[in-house]
């Protein structure tokens, strides 16, 4: 797609682009005949984008993709030790007050492919913050406004996390019931704030790209 670049950016430099990533797509390509993707419609444009982290398909918000294989090595590893500081901004079903944590390990439940669980006997801890922020009313239905911060970063986490409390995410054809789903035609799910640091001058960084719900 032409201009995608130019439609997404939040960010760029010689090292590194920020992009604001659609509801809707997939960051890297799926099974079968899922070739249209966020990286591919990038190398169109920017043929040295290299992946460093990616978001679930019905996901929207900030990803980051380097230019330069040192680049995508040195902000990839802070992914990986947990050097980045990630806030996601969400509707969920119910009204939530307060702020707590869920810290429940997220299992891949293959019986019933892609969904997630909750599993507190799995070995891979998970961990989530919580903050209510506002609570109203979409068609009588009442949802609250969270922000939410993953301090681990499995696959479905806020999704099931979200569910596990017992207020799923407005829009989650995986894990909310159908009334919920129905309040909003996407996942009200977005990737809000990211914090890491430059691979080149070490400068902390920090990208905020309000949700469009």
């Amino acid at each position: 797609m032409p201009n995608f670049l130019q439609q997404t950016l939040i960010h760029r430099d010689e090292h590194f682009i920020v992009i604001n990533k659609p509801a809707g797509l997939l960051s890297v390509p799926g099974k079968g005949d899922l070739s249209d993707c966020v990286i591919n419609r990038l190398l169109v444009e920017e043929p040295n984008a290299l992946l460093i982290h990616r978001l679930d398909r019905d996901t929207s918000g900030i990803l980051v993709f380097a230019l330069n294989k040192a680049a995508q090595s040195h902000i990839s590893k802070q992914f990986q030790n947990r050097q980045t500081d990630k806030q996601y901004h969400a509707l969920v079903s119910g009204h939530l007050t307060g702020e707590g944590s869920v810290d429940v390990p997220v299992n891949y439940d293959p019986t019933r492919p892609p969904l997630h669980i909750a599993d507190p006997a799995y070995h891979k801890p998970a961990l989530t913050h919580w903050q209510a922020v506002e609570q109203f009313e979409i068609n009588n239905q009442p949802v609250t406004r969270v922000k939410l911060t993953p301090i681990t970063g499995r696959s479905h986490q806020l999704r099931v996390h979200m569910q596990y409390l017992g207020h799923a995410i407005v829009g989650d054809e995986l894990y909310a019931d159908e009334q919920s789903c129905q309040l909003m035609p996407r996942l009200c799910l977005h990737a809000e704030q990211l914090s890491f640091f430059h691979p080149v001058t070490g400068d902390k960084l920090n990208f905020f790209c309000p949700a469009p719900f």
